[in-house]
């Protein structure tokens, strides 16, 4: 609205400064005309609209209608304004905002310019959670502003209601242990154990782990999330150790990691841990889901050429070398990539069985 009715002209940046914008930022302009289709749905709102469209601007160059959520219209309202959003008035401009645009009748997206607002990126929302707290003279840990930037999953507005949030909670000093309580985000250090008894087949420590994590009342699906998170970098610190941030604190025990696990087992892990996340809620409770994830990461292992049991054929097959999965009940192979297929293909025999 800015751009299109700056004292300055019509511009890209508006100044900013003049009545108009002035106005329009003290929201006080008669030219802009907020709508929330979500609460205005239905047939008299929008013939409203109408009537308000019809004259002149009163002080700008342009009367800008801007309309949340539009796709919550009803099919009479969207009727009854067809023709003025086909082919509004020359002094008439709309800015239909929605999160749903396939709800929006084709006649009118086809008279629209689209633009599609991504996800920010989690270093722009940890910069700009930064620069906010400098502001506002408040003490922070990096730590911590990371933990919130990655819950907000590329959203500004959760960032700074977790902010919010993670000020009241710590009492003004947001520290990475009171957002990690808050956020209920689960501590590297379980990660690393419960990979470190994987890595040494060691079930009880694994499971101790998981019962230490029940305790404190962490969830189990971020943690299957963070596990699985955790593996990629470790698969990225095997196949391209420079992708990993040199200044990342716990990058030598990811190192470290990368060489104890094989290329296949860490996808096959992986995996697992996607497929122990989308189920979890089909679990009975979520330590049950969770401890009988990592159980399968135990019971399921890609072999070594050769290895494998006695009721696989004892000459060695192309498929059977490094890469593949081999079933023993089945008595078939399949490549790793594809463990989804081998993992239903056995689960609908209602019988997990690897050789």
């Amino acid at each position: 609205a800015k751009c299109l009715n700056c004292e300055n002209g019509i511009t890209a940046e508006p100044c900013g400064s003049c009545g108009a914008c002035s106005e329009i930022d003290g929201g006080r302009f008669p030219d802009l005309i907020e709508i929330d289709a979500a609460t205005n749905t239905g047939i008299d709102e929008m013939r409203a609209l109408q009537d308000n469209a019809a004259y002149v601007p009163v002080r700008g160059r342009f009367k800008v209608f801007v309309i949340d959520e539009v796709h919550m219209l009803s099919k009479p309202a969207f009727n009854s304004m067809l023709k003025t959003l086909e082919e509004p008035p020359a002094h008439l401009k709309f800015i239909l905002a929605t999160t749903d645009p396939q709800k929006i009748p084709v006649t009118v997206l086809s008279r629209c310019l689209q633009f599609n607002l991504k996800q920010m990126p989690r270093d722009a929302i940890y910069a700009h959670l930064g620069h906010i707290l400098k502001e506002e003279k408040t003490a922070s840990e990096p730590a911590a502003l990371g933990l919130i930037a990655r819950a907000a999953q590329g959203s500004m507005r959760d960032a700074l209601s977790l902010l919010d949030q993670a000020i009241a909670y710590a009492g003004g000093k947001v520290s990475e242990e009171a957002v990690r309580a808050m956020l209920g985000a689960i501590d590297q250090d379980y990660l690393f154990k419960l990979l470190d008894g994987l890595a040494h087949q060691d079930i009880k420590a694994m499971l101790a782990v998981a019962g230490e994590m029940e305790s404190r009342s962490l969830s189990f699906a971020g943690a299957f999330q963070d596990l699985a998170s955790l593996l990629h970098q470790i698969a990225l610190a095997q196949s391209a150790p420079e992708a990993l941030g040199a200044d990342l604190p716990e990058r030598e025990r990811i190192l470290a990691l990368a060489r104890q696990f094989d290329a296949e087992e860490l996808q096959l892990y992986y995996q697992i841990a996607l497929h122990g996340r989308r189920d979890l809620p089909l679990a009975p409770d979520d330590y049950a889901g969770f401890s009988m994830g990592l159980m399968r990461m135990l019971a399921f292992r890609p072999e070594e050429a050769g290895a494998t049991a006695a009721s696989a054929p004892t000459k060695k097959k192309p498929e059977q070398q490094q890469g593949f999965l081999y079933c023993g009940r089945c008595q078939q192979s399949f490549l790793l990539i594809c463990y989804n297929t081998f993992y239903d293909y056995c689960h609908r025999r209602n019988r997990f069985y690897m050789t």
